[in-house]
C-alpha cells in the first residue's frame, strides 16, 4: 500500500454527512436492532433507556464500525449487530457518568437520572451492558468479545482513574492522557477495530483502524475539555464549566497551572479542591486559560492526535469511505471553532 497524506484544513466545513449517508442503509439496521433489545417486560428500562438513545446524539461510534466496514468492502452484515453493541456500551457508560458526575443535563435535555433517580440510571446501565454481551456472544466471534469486553473494562478503569485524579490540582499531563485515552479514546479504538476481524483482515489491518479510532477519540476528548470553558449550553447540550464546577483537571487547567504565577496557582489550588467555583471563579478561570494560551494549545494538540488518526488510514485506497472517515477527523476538531 502506499500512503497518501490528508489534510485536516479545508475551505467547507467538515461534517459527519458524509459518513452518515455512506452508512445509512446500515444504521437502520443497527437501529432496529437497538429498538429490539432495549425492550424488557420491566417498562422502566425501555423508557429509561429510549430516553437517552432518543436524546439526539449522532451514534459516532456505531457509525465507525459502519464505516470501516465500506472501508474494508465488507460484504457481510455482522458488523450491524456489533455496532448496536457498541452503541449499547456506550450508552451505558453515560448512564454511569452521569450519576457519578451528578449532571443535569445531557445533549441539551434533562439526565436520566434526574429524572428517574440515580439508583434507576445505574440499573438500566447494567442492563445495557448485558445486552450488549449478549449480542457479542451471538455474534461468535472470540477475538470480537475479546476486543469489545477489554473496552468495558478499560474505560470502567479510566472512570476509576479520572475519579481519583478529581481534585487533584497535581495530575500530570501523562495521567490525564492516560485517562482519556482509557475512558474516552478505548471504544472509538475497538469500534473501529472489530469491523477488520468480521473483514478478516490480517492484524496490519486491525491496528491500522485502532490506531485511527484511538487518535480521533483523543481529539474529540480534547476538544470537549477545551470548549468546556468556551462555548455554551446549547451547544455542547451540558452546562458550561460543569468540568470547572467538578474539579476535573484537564489539560487547558494543567497548562494553566504549569504556566501561571504563584497567585494564580492558588487560585487553582482553591477552585480545583471546590473552594472557588462561582460564576465569577469561572470567568476568572477561563481568563487565565486565555492568558496563558491553553485553549488554543489543547485544540493543537487536538489536531495533532486528528492529523495522526488520518495518516493511520493512509495506506487504503481511496474510496468515499476513507474519505468520510477522513472528514469525521475534521469535523470532530471542528466543533471548537
Amino acid at each position: 500500500m502506499t500512503a497518501e497524506i490528508h489534510q485536516l484544513r479545508g475551505t467547507v466545513p467538515p461534517s459527519l454527512d458524509p459518513m452518515m449517508t455512506l452508512v445509512a442503509a446500515d444504521m437502520n439496521e443497527v437501529n432496529a436492532v437497538i429498538l429490539d433489545r432495549m425492550q424488557s417486560e420491566v417498562p422502566l428500562i425501555p423508557e429509561l433507556a429510549g430516553h437517552l438513545i432518543a436524546g439526539g446524539g449522532k451514534r459516532m461510534r456505531p457509525m465507525l464500525t459502519l464505516a470501516c466496514g465500506r472501508l474494508l468492502d465488507y460484504p457481510g452484515r455482522r458488523h450491524c449487530k456489533l455496532a448496536a453493541a457498541v452503541e449499547f456500551i456506550h450508552t451505558a457508560t453515560l448512564l454511569h457518568d452521569d450519576v457519578v458526575d451528578k449532571s443535569d443535563l445531557r445533549r441539551g435535555r434533562k439526565t436520566a437520572n434526574v429524572i428517574w433517580g440515580n439508583s434507576a440510571s445505574v440499573l438500566v446501565g447494567d442492563f445495557l451492558f448485558s445486552r450488549a454481551f449478549e449480542v457479542m456472544v451471538e455474534d461468535g466471534s472470540l477475538k470480537v468479545l475479546k476486543i469489545l469486553s477489554r473496552a468495558s473494562a478499560v474505560i470502567a478503569e479510566g472512570e476509576v482513574n479520572q475519579l481519583s485524579a478529581q481534585r487533584r490540582i497535581e495530575t500530570s499531563e501523562d495521567q490525564y492522557l492516560a485517562i482519556i485515552n482509557a475512558k474516552t479514546a478505548e471504544l472509538f479504538a475497538a469500534a473501529c477495530k472489530i469491523a477488520a476481524v468480521v473483514a478478516e483482515r490480517d492484524e496490519a489491518t486491525e491496528a491500522a483502524l485502532d490506531a485511527y479510532g484511538r487518535n480521533l477519540g483523543i481529539a474529540f476528548q480534547l476538544v470537549d475539555d477545551a470548549i468546556d470553558y468556551v462555548s455554551d449550553a446549547e451547544t455542547m447540550g451540558k452546562g458550561v464549566g460543569d468540568d470547572f464546577r467538578d474539579g476535573k483537571v484537564t489539560l487547558p487547567v494543567i497548562l494553566a497551572y504549569a504556566r501561571g504565577s504563584a497567585e494564580e496557582r492558588d487560585f487553582w489550588k482553591q477552585a480545583i479542591t471546590g473552594h472557588k467555583t462561582s460564576d465569577e471563579d469561572l470567568v476568572y478561570a477561563t481568563s487565565l486559560l486565555r492568558k496563558h494560551d491553553t485553549i488554543a494549545d489543547t485544540l493543537a494538540r487536538a489536531r495533532h492526535y486528528g492529523q495522526r488518526a488520518v495518516d493511520a488510514i493512509g495506506g487504503f485506497r481511496a474510496s468515499q469511505a476513507k474519505s468520510a472517515l477522513t472528514e469525521a477527523v475534521a469535523f470532530a476538531v471542528a466543533r471548537a471553532y
